[in-house]
């Protein structure tokens, strides 16, 4: 038993034979010329005059050949179907039969069978021996011989598909002889009378015809105007709707328009395409090959834009932002449609704006020369804000005034939290600085017995708000403005990218991320823990409470939280405005008259004075809006006052 394989090759095999067989069919009975064999031999033999079930019109036995003139006068090459074939087309009705009162004779059935021969033969008319003279001798033996009716009046529907063909392919002369001969047969005159007016016609259209043939072969196809073929063949068209031979020469001016296009884009003239596609499409609306080319065009339009692309996408992948800015536009000139431009477009905005990270990004950057990773950043997304307070809010000071518009153009990451004991405890081991709680002495720290802050000489980095031991986890504090300053210089050595302190600009504009309101999270108190901070129903360990913080709120912690305790805001961030406030970059100055408006530090040369944003785990509620600023000296250490990072896109 044959195995699955053999049989599914056995199978397709005889699919693709019978493919073949079915094909080869189809052609040799459509075009046996092209295996050497006549029409006349392919035709139906049943004999004309036999019966009306299946009638004979076999074409002529020796077709007339077109001479060079001919084929210059009939146009663009043209293909017709077989005379038998545009005989039983024809819409001519047959001649009655007489009612036949008796058999024909043998002389009459003589005569009928060499006149079915002559007739089979192609011998239509022309001697004593044509199928026509035969028949009508039949005819004049026997009148009602119904077999002589019928095959007379199949030789005249045979010379008027003759005809009719000749005058198509612009064969006047031999039209010319057939519609004579025509004319020599009884009950014709209906049948000559529109066969003269196509005549007529053809003789007329002739000379146009040939002129546009040898306007093509110039080149004048669709221009200059007044002078080119397409406008001789629409003449011919208006003279003749039906005329073949203009109908394949208009296709044919077509198809030389839509070579132009072709050319143009194979020269990546996609405009001069377009143009050619435009002046092809009225020529001929519906013709397939506009369709094909069109199709085509689309095929390598898409295909071209699409390597343009992604030309660009190495461009963009290399570092080069302005080439593959180029690249991307001339993608888009090629195929406005292209799908990636969308997706392209944005990640060229993030390289632009974000050094090809996203906004709202999450990532850290490895050491180059140790083990070990940044802290984890934040991608903030670019914009514009209002920095400062507004006139009519309450409580505002000079110090937040006037309100400003920034414009945050570039983007920049930010410390998802404040620096930790944990990561600050690294930088000191790897680096062996020295923080100024160690080399000065001490830090203000709060005392639980007062309520208060007050300076504990032998208070470090490594203690938290009270002076006690700090868990990793805490915010790091009791650090100075130099000590941060430090912590960024060898943070930006070990990664080998720009780390530096936030600009007061950029920590207020991340502090809001996108909120109007007096904080962050609304313009009162909040309905949920969102930061660490001074709450009514917040309890110190001896029992303490604040004087002055918002009603009713309470987080649990009497002193900074472990980072990430609360919610981030709308920006990913945690503890902007609550748990420890943080140093800035830059220097202080009293209001924002001058101030840059483009999110950079304003910074003097040797100033002592640094700005301290953010509120804290014991700031009023006054102290945690978003406006509130306030200058310290850089080499104040307290316990409320820590810092985040910029790491620069």
């Amino acid at each position: 038993m044959p195995s699955k394989e053999t049989v599914q090759r056995q199978r397709a095999f005889g699919g693709a034979l019978g493919v073949l067989v079915l094909a080869f069919g189809l052609t040799y009975h459509f075009f046996p010329e092209i295996f050497h064999v006549s029409p006349e031999e392919v035709a139906n033999p049943s004999a004309p005059g036999v019966g009306r079930a299946a009638p004979s019109t076999p074409v002529r036995a020796n077709p007339a050949i077109p001479s060079a003139q001919d084929e210059i006068n009939a146009g663009p090459p043209l293909t017709l179907a077989p005379t038998a074939v545009i005989a039983a087309r024809l819409s001519r009705k047959p001649a009655p039969l007489p009612e036949q009162l008796s058999a024909d004779p043998p002389e009459v059935k003589a005569l009928l069978e060499r006149a079915i021969k002559a007739y089979q033969a192609g011998h239509m008319v022309g001697d004593k021996n044509s199928a026509a003279v035969l028949y009508q001798q039949a005819l004049k033996l026997k009148p009602d011989s119904r077999a002589a009716v019928q095959g007379l009046d199949e030789v005249r529907t045979h010379l008027i598909a003759q005809i009719t063909q000749d005058i198509a392919v612009g064969d006047s002369e031999s039209a010319g002889t057939l519609l004579d001969n025509l004319k020599a047969l009884p009950n014709t005159a209906n049948d000559v009378a529109p066969l003269e007016a196509s005549m007529k016609t053809l003789l007329q259209v002739r000379p146009m015809l040939a002129q546009a043939a040898a306007l093509l072969q110039q080149g004048k196809v669709d221009k200059p105007a007044g002078n080119n073929a397409l406008e001789l063949y629409r003449q011919v068209q208006k003279l003749d709707p039906q005329n073949a031979v203009a109908a394949q020469g208009v296709l044919q001016v077509q198809r030389v328009v839509l070579d132009r296009a072709l050319a143009a884009v194979a020269q990546n003239d996609f405009a001069g395409a377009e143009q050619s596609m435009a002046e092809a499409t009225p020529i001929q609306p519906d013709a397939p090959q506009l369709r094909e080319v069109r199709n085509q065009i689309d095929n390598i339009r898409q295909q071209r834009a699409a390597n343009v692309l992604a030309q660009a996408r190495s461009a963009l992948d290399a570092g080069n932002i302005d080439l593959a800015k180029q690249l991307a536009g001339q993608a888009q000139s090629i195929s406005p449609q292209l799908a990636g431009l969308d997706e392209f477009e944005v990640r060229l905005t993030n390289a632009r704006l974000y050094a090809s990270f996203k906004p709202g990004q999450v990532f850290t950057d490895r050491y180059v020369d140790m083990n070990g990773q940044s802290p984890t950043m934040v991608v903030v997304p670019t914009g514009k804000f209002m920095m400062g307070a507004p006139d009519d809010e309450p409580g505002r000071a000079d110090s937040q005034t006037p309100q400003h518009e920034v414009a945050i153009s570039k983007g920049y990451a930010l410390s998802q939290t404040d620096i930790t004991v944990g990561q600050f405890r690294e930088f000191v081991r790897a680096s062996g600085y020295k923080p100024e709680s160690v080399t000065q002495g001490g830090a203000s720290v709060y005392d639980e017995r007062t309520g208060v802050m007050r300076d504990v000489s032998n208070a470090t980095w490594q203690d938290d708000y009270a002076g006690h031991p700090a868990t990793d986890n805490l915010p790091v504090v009791n650090i100075s403005w130099s000590d941060a300053h430090a912590y960024v210089q060898w943070l930006s050595q070990r990664t080998g990218k720009k780390f530096r302190l936030p600009s007061e600009a950029e920590f207020e504009y991340a502090l809001r991320a996108g909120s109007t309101t007096r904080y962050w999270w609304g313009s009162g108190t909040p309905k949920t823990k969102v930061e660490n901070l001074t709450g009514s129903a917040d309890r110190s360990p001896s029992g303490r409470r604040w004087s002055h913080a918002f009603q009713s709120y309470g987080d649990g912690y009497w002193g900074p939280a472990p980072v990430m305790s609360f919610a981030p805001n709308a920006f990913g961030l945690y503890d902007m405005d609550g748990n420890v406030s943080e140093w800035m970059e830059d220097c202080w100055h009293d209001n924002y008259v001058r101030a840059p408006v483009d999110g950079s530090a304003w910074v003097n040369p040797g100033c002592g004075t640094r700005v301290i944003r953010g509120g804290s785990w014991g700031s009023s509620p006054e102290q945690a809006n978003s406006a509130y600023r306030q200058g310290a000296d850089a080499s104040i250490r307290s316990g409320r006052v820590g810092f985040r990072i910029v790491r620069e896109l």
